[in-house]
């Protein structure tokens, strides 16, 4: 079986190779995908860590920081498939630790990388099924634990059709650690043994309310040379199609509101240049954050719109944030988390394409502590609401960091499941 899904991934691979090139997402880190580990590695048995990209490196953030307690002596890997989320783990990596990309799951590769690194033990954020490293891993017996697990509906639409094939390879997974009972009753459905599930919630919650970036506050607040009757309006993690809604609602809030400012994030960096290119072409001003300096800051009128395109300082811009737009989700892309803002108590919305996030979407809306738009005249509505009773902008955002409060502590219960599995294995 696992000749024939190592022939079907390479050919797809090979078919995929072309539109990688083309679009410039051939980086050193393919090489390690590859399994072209650096020479002079010696890990002695770390504690792997994967999480495949952005959301999910923040959501293990603090786990890490667990771990690097709760084994002082162990050395970590942490692996990413994408290069914004490679580079967010190196940042929070350490010292002497090393982050690396997840091998394509080809077996010669897969043992490669394994035999090299030599994991003691093997953490995966979220549910990502690669058949011949959880194969390869319980074949060396190496525990493999499954933390902040969910099974989206188009996961389980496409798990189920092939369930046959996959309940042999999630039953090699030690333990799974779900977000929900919903997670939970989906992997019962595929196979999975009850005894395996165990529901710890989702650690995405646990946001510390990035204290540094509360303080740093006033700094960003000067780079952007807010004034101090400015109101900041943040649209983050924006796809193609939404940009051109929120320049549209903004042209329309700025007659009514001279002061509001605007600053979007495209959730992909890479589409710095059409976005700008867009914003020119709606008349406004712009300036790239990674451009900005005093002489431009100095130049700058109240028509710049600021164009985010630098990885890892979205929360800081949400900490400065009068109002909160997540994208993702007035196009059909499933949405972004809305948790981030929220821990710095700012009101959220977003569009009714939150089908990635529907858990933690229901329950802010259930609290009335997150706004739902469905088209661009919904989202100027509700913006120039707030705008106008900033009293209702602050009871939102005061719920939406209460709902954070009330459903934290997944970190740790994944940690003392992490521990359980550690013993039971016999390695520490």
């Amino acid at each position: 079986m696992f000749i024939i899904y190592d022939l079907i991934f390479l050919a797809a691979a090979i078919i995929y190779l072309p539109a990688y090139l083309f679009r410039k997402k051939f980086h050193r880190g393919f090489l390690l995908r590859l399994g072209f580990l650096p020479a002079s590695l010696a890990l002695d048995k770390p504690i792997w860590v994967h999480a495949v990209s952005v959301g999910e490196v923040m959501a293990v953030r603090h786990l890490i920081d667990e771990l690097r307690k709760a084994y002082p002596d162990k050395k970590l890997v942490i692996s990413t498939v994408t290069a914004t989320g490679n580079k967010i783990a190196r940042d929070i990596a350490g010292e002497g630790n090393l982050v690396t990309y997840l091998p394509l799951d080809l077996s010669f590769i897969v043992r490669s990388v394994i035999n090299r690194i030599k994991p003691s033990l093997f953490v995966i954020a979220e549910t990502e099924l690669w058949p011949n490293l959880i194969s390869y891993l319980y074949r060396k017996n190496i525990p493999v634990v499954t933390v902040n697990g969910r099974v989206s509906d188009a996961s389980f639409r496409g798990y189920s059709s092939i369930k046959i094939l996959l309940k042999p390879i999630l039953n090699k997974i030690n333990l799974f650690c779900v977000q929900t009972e919903r997670d939970a009753e989906r992997l019962r459905h595929l196979g999975v043994y009850g005894d395996k599930i165990h529901i710890t919630g989702n650690m995405k919650f646990d946001i510390r309310g990035y204290p540094h970036k509360i303080q740093e506050a006033a700094d960003y607040r000067l780079r952007l040379a807010l004034a101090s009757q400015d109101k900041l309006f943040v649209a983050g993690s924006t796809h193609i199609g939404e940009e051109e809604i929120i320049l549209n609602v903004y042209r329309g809030l700025s007659r009514e509101f001279p002061h509001l400012r605007l600053l979007i994030a495209p959730r992909h960096p890479e589409r710095a240049a059409p976005v700008f290119n867009l914003i020119k072409k709606f008349g406004f001003e712009t300036e790239r954050i990674s451009l900005l300096n005093e002489r431009t800051r100095e130049q700058e009128s109240k028509r710049t719109v600021y164009l985010l395109d630098t990885v890892g300082e979205l929360a800081s811009f949400y900490s400065i944030a009068d109002i909160v737009f997540v994208g993702g989700s007035l196009v059909k892309k499933g949405g972004h988390n809305i948790l981030e803002p929220a821990s710095f108590a700012k009101p959220v919305l977003f569009g009714p394409h939150m089908f990635n996030f529907s858990d933690i979407a229901d329950l802010f809306l259930s609290n009335k502590a997150a706004i739902e738009v469905h088209d661009q005249a919904d989202l100027k509505m509700n913006i120039a609401e707030l705008l106008r009773n900033p009293s209702k902008a602050i009871e939102r955002g005061k719920r939406g960091q209460q709902l954070i409060l009330q459903n934290q502590g997944a970190t740790t219960r994944n940690l003392e499941y992490i521990k359980a599995v550690a013993v039971h294995s016999g390695l520490w």
